[in-house]
């Protein structure tokens, strides 16, 4: 178990986490490990066989601190959220303009460009720091290509063709990821983005570090009274927070992809 900046994760098997005044306990076989202040938290995440009291689930929901409950490896199961805050006259307005394609389509503009932007950033950070060791000519023709269509979407497109750049940005992009794994080859090799299941270390690493990176966002979106399943980019589906997944674009390579890389090479 450990605490990064406001967010505790629960990662040993057999914990049982419960409130104690205004703190969060987590216990072990009746031993008390950890204890935390509840101001400090903005978040807990729980890993595999961890329990919680009800007590501690009411106080974290009075207290904005999301739960969430993951497996052992890191599928995402489910999450707890005290009641909406914010103003329902936001999310009321937020509907109206995701029913609005032309306004999708120009919010949707803006996340495609910060995505593409950074995952530029990722592809030259690798030229700078790691030139002797990668495929220099590959890298630098998807760079420029990521460069043609962050100008490509200056201008106005329809929803549909800004979806579509994306989708052929992003193949570009995990076209050439492998190039930027200069260590441990034999383990971590990547050959394109694989989903539910992951198929290999590197995907299994990325999804894991999406999952968290998706629970915060999820969380922050809730905190200040947003709907997180209606988005802009990503489009209405049951069970899919849509609005999480637009705001994470732009935090993907900056945040997940740098990180696994950093992992693996160093």
């Amino acid at each position: 178990m450990k605490k990064y900046l406001n967010t505790l994760f629960i990662t040993t098997q057999g914990s049982y986490l419960s409130k104690e005044g205004e703190t969060i306990v987590v216990s072990v076989d009746k031993e008390v490990r950890l204890q935390v202040p509840i101001h400090t938290l903005g978040s807990v995440v729980c890993f595999g066989q961890v329990t919680m009291s009800p007590f501690l689930m009411g106080f974290c929901a009075e207290n904005n601190v999301a739960i969430s409950f993951l497996t052992e490896h890191g599928r995402f199961l489910a999450s707890v959220h005290g009641k909406i805050s914010g103003n329902v006259l936001l999310r009321r307005e937020q509907y109206r303009r995701a029913d609005n394609l032309e306004c999708s389509a120009s919010v949707a503009q803006s996340i495609v460009i910060g995505k593409l932007l950074n995952c530029r950033a990722v592809i030259q950070r690798a030229l700078r720091d790691h030139s002797e060791k990668i495929n220099i000519s590959s890298l630098e023709k998807s760079s420029e290509k990521l460069s043609n269509t962050i100008r490509q979407l200056q201008n106005d497109h329809s929803l549909d063709t800004v979806r579509g750049l994306e989708g052929e940005s992003a193949s570009e992009y995990f076209s050439v990821f492998d190039n930027l794994i200069v260590k441990q080859k034999e383990s971590f090799f990547f050959t394109g983005r694989s989903r539910r299941p992951p198929l290999d270390n590197v995907n299994c690493l990325l999804s894991f570090i999406y999952t968290l990176l998706l629970h915060d966002v999820r969380s922050a979106l809730e905190c200040v009274g947003l709907d997180s399943c209606v988005g802009f980019l990503h489009r209405d589906r049951p069970g899919r927070p849509g609005l999480a997944l637009d705001l994470m674009e732009e935090f993907r390579p900056f945040i997940a992809d740098r990180l696994t890389l950093s992992l693996i090479n160093r």
